[in-house]
């Protein structure tokens, strides 16, 4: 296996440019579905892990009325198991992993659980497409929760005394005054996400995912040329997420006039 670049051995490359284009094709897709999994995913464990769900709140009084202000009977009151949930899965994901998350889900979940044999678009198997996009939604939804957190809790607290002396429940509140400005401000984090998600997409390839990087694969296998088709590959990773980071930034910078006084 030749470990040298040589220019010869480009134009092999090029007569396997349908299976990067499939890659290219399988690669977005893949992201599109992460990001819309984690966004969703990550919405719910955000609200989670705000929540003020504490089912031993009763015990926060001592017997003769005192709110307790320490002991194991205070922090028992203190619980939230909504809020401790939420932030053992971010914690986990987080710390563990991509390449070990995607085997367990494949392997492990998606090895009990069978899925269809077919494809989409003639290229695409939906029993190695799908885990893939499972394990990558997981792991962005850990990622994507802070980032949500962080925005919910950047709107004023002043907004939601507002609604409430309006009569706005809770639920409407969430919905029609904190979210929107909450989405404002995170939007371009949940857009760079997308890019993080294109370049991560590429550790798919090992469980048989069509990505860019099995196309790399491919091409190894049937030239024995590895330097040139990683370079090819490495171009088009670039080609995908460098306009992608300039189009973000241009839509934060126009987002951001309407803020400025």
């Amino acid at each position: 296996m030749d470990s040298f670049i040589k220019i010869s051995n480009f134009p092999i490359v090029f007569k396997y440019m349908s299976l990067f284009g499939q890659g290219i094709v399988v690669t977005v897709l893949l992201s599109l579905f992460t990001v819309l999994i984690g966004f969703v995913l990550a919405l719910i464990l955000a609200l989670m892990r705000l929540s003020d769900i504490r089912p031993f709140a009763f015990l926060e009084k001592d017997e003769n009325g005192y709110v307790r202000d320490s002991g194991f009977l205070y922090l028992i009151s203190r619980f939230n198991p909504f809020a401790f949930l939420a932030t053992a899965y971010v914690e986990i994901f987080r710390s563990t992993p991509v390449l070990v998350q995607v085997f367990i889900i494949y392997y492990g979940v998606f090895g009990v659980i069978k899925l269809p044999t077919f494809t989409v678009f003639g290229f695409i198997q939906f029993a190695r497409f799908f885990p893939g996009v499972v394990a990558l939604g997981l792991n962005s939804g850990a990622y994507l929760c802070e980032i949500i957190r962080s925005g919910i809790q950047s709107v004023d607290g002043g907004q939601t005394e507002a609604a409430r002396s309006l009569g706005m429940s809770q639920a409407m509140n969430l919905r029609y005054i904190i979210l929107p400005q909450a989405l404002k401000n995170i939007l371009p984090a949940i857009a760079n996400e997308f890019v993080v998600i294109i370049k991560e997409s590429s550790i798919t390839y090992t469980i048989g995912v069509q990505d860019i990087m099995s196309a790399v694969n491919a091409v190894k296998g049937a030239t024995f040329i590895i330097v040139e088709p990683l370079l090819v590959a490495t171009a088009i990773y670039f080609c995908l997420c460098f306009p992608t980071s300039k189009l973000i930034a241009y839509v934060e910078r126009r987002m951001s006039r309407g803020d400025k006084r």
